[in-house]
């Protein structure tokens, strides 16, 4: 049986995010809702170091600091479910319904892309500031290009996980599902966010309850993605 890995180091680099993310394939059950999600963000991670290796990003020290960034948030996640401590709101719904049998793969998927792109990545872009010392403006280019392999992402989901299409016209709530959520509109709200706390950095109680208000709503929207579908 494969253990559960659980990393003592900082996520610090590419390599230590590939390395948790396999080990998170290999440890999770097939139909669990956390692993579909894996599975097409390892896929989306492993073509940003790739990306990152053929020099396709304008600053790659900034595209790497932004990207591990963001994968840490996801897998602080995992890591506070694991030891039955509370992840962010937005991550709730997904740990929760992970193996509820009336929720599709392409639900689990879209649920961890909404909590991911539509709060982790706002937090992971001031994060990022942060440790670079710099401002949201100087990574825009950065932000782009991982925004771009992140539409990959959906497409992946759509090819890999979209019931065909006699299952479809059968299933019209999952195909309504599917029509309604919208990963460029998530990052261009993602970009505002970004930029918001940015600005509010200096007001911590500010800060506090924007951040709070975003995960709730992040959240909120993820229960509706995974609620149960009949047969």
């Amino acid at each position: 049986m494969v253990q559960w890995e659980q990393s003592t180091r900082p996520v610090d680099t590419l390599d230590t995010v590939l390395t948790r993310m396999r080990a998170l394939d290999a440890a999770l059950p097939e139909r669990d809702g956390v692993a579909v999600f894996n599975r097409v963000y390892l896929t989306v991670t492993q073509a940003v170091e790739r990306q990152v290796g053929a020099g396709r990003f304008p600053d790659a020290r900034a595209a790497i600091a932004l990207d591990v960034r963001f994968a840490e948030r996801y897998l602080a996640a995992v890591d506070a479910a694991h030891d039955d401590r509370r992840p962010p709101a937005c991550w709730r719904p997904l740990f929760q319904l992970r193996r509820h049998p009336g929720v599709r793969p392409l639900q689990f998927a879209l649920a961890g892309i909404n909590a991911h792109i539509g709060h982790d990545l706002a937090l992971a872009v001031v994060d990022t500031c942060r440790t670079l010392g710099c401002e949201p403006g100087d990574l825009e280019d950065e932000f782009d290009r991982v925004g771009e392999l992140l539409v990959t992402l959906e497409e992946r989901v759509r090819e890999e996980l979209m019931p065909g299409p006699d299952i479809l016209q059968i299933a019209d709530p999952l195909t309504h599902l599917l029509g309604a959520f919208s990963l460029e509109r998530a990052r261009d709200a993602t970009w505002a966010a970004a930029r918001a706390l940015w600005a509010l950095r200096e007001l911590p109680d500010l800060t506090e309850e924007f951040t709070e208000r975003l995960d709730a709503a992040v959240g909120f929207a993820g229960r509706l993605m995974l609620t149960p579908l009949p047969d």
